[in-house]
């Protein structure tokens, strides 16, 4: 008798996950893996390549299947018309719901590439916008010069983080800027992170109408930003603040950062 009455809530749930009602369409919404297209037209969209091979081989989707698919524009609701390990087709239909992105541009001085990978992938997750790489005075040589050549697979990383985390699109993330380049990006705050820095708290200078205007946060390389930089960036205007008292690795400031930030701009 308790399997019955096991079997029956499990389907009475099923049924509720999968009707039209306002319940099954938001579970069944939050429960669709979410992907990012790699063409659109009109009603239609494609994954193609590794991107393709992975939902086919790997997720072993089948004709029919629904998922969420971003469209650059917006995100739809898209049914699998055709799939083979390089090209999966997909016929959209009504448009969801998205979260818009913060309107966080973070300047991200390149450190140990494992570490700055991992960096990017949790601050796509927490809803970063765009991500500008940047050669600072304690960048060692040999990470900046092969920097350039990390560009697209950082890309990559983002656009997976931004599937995992369902945000409509990945941020932007650019060529890897000398530092006077990067000063200069406008925004109507702007942060950098400095462990110098012994009065004032990033959580201090944030207020919920700065969520309006786009917000850059800049972190530095490991070993921090030169005193030199930290003046540089003072006279271009930016609010030099710290996270606390303790010391950071810059993966781990560039992640809490972002954090705190999205968490006062955007509060629930």
């Amino acid at each position: 008798m308790r399997k019955v009455r096991i079997r029956i809530c499990l389907q009475a749930y099923r049924n509720r996950c999968t009707s039209k009602s306002p319940l099954g369409s938001a579970i069944a919404s939050m429960t669709r893996r979410r992907w990012i297209a790699d063409e659109v037209q009109g009603n239609r969209a494609a994954l193609i390549g590794e991107h393709a091979n992975h939902l086919a081989r790997v997720l072993r989707a089948r004709v029919g299947q629904d998922f969420d698919i971003s469209t650059g524009n917006s995100v739809r609701r898209g049914r699998i018309t055709s799939i083979t390990d390089t090209r999966v087709d997909f016929e959209l239909g009504e448009e969801i719901p998205a979260v818009p992105a913060a309107e966080i541009t973070l300047l991200l001085a390149i450190f140990k590439f494992d570490r700055m990978e991992w960096a990017i992938e949790k601050c796509t997750e927490l809803g970063v916008a765009r991500i500008a790489p940047v050669i600072a005075r304690r960048t060692d040589s040999h990470l900046a010069t092969a920097s350039k050549r990390r560009v697209e697979r950082w890309q990559r990383i983002a656009r997976q983080a931004a599937e995992q985390s369902r945000r409509a699109a990945p941020p932007d993330i650019s060529e890897p800027l000398k530092l006077a380049d990067a000063l200069n990006i406008q925004a109507a705050l702007r942060i950098v992170l400095a462990e110098s820095e012994e009065q004032t708290l990033v959580r201090d200078i944030l207020k919920p109408e700065a969520a309006s205007g786009v917000l850059a946060l800049a972190v530095g390389p490991e070993g921090g930003w030169t005193k030199d930089e930290l003046q540089s960036f003072q006279r271009a205007g930016w609010i030099s603040a710290s996270l606390g008292d303790t010391i950071l690795r810059a993966e781990t400031a560039a992640i809490a950062a972002i954090a705190v930030v999205s968490s006062a701009l955007h509060p629930r």
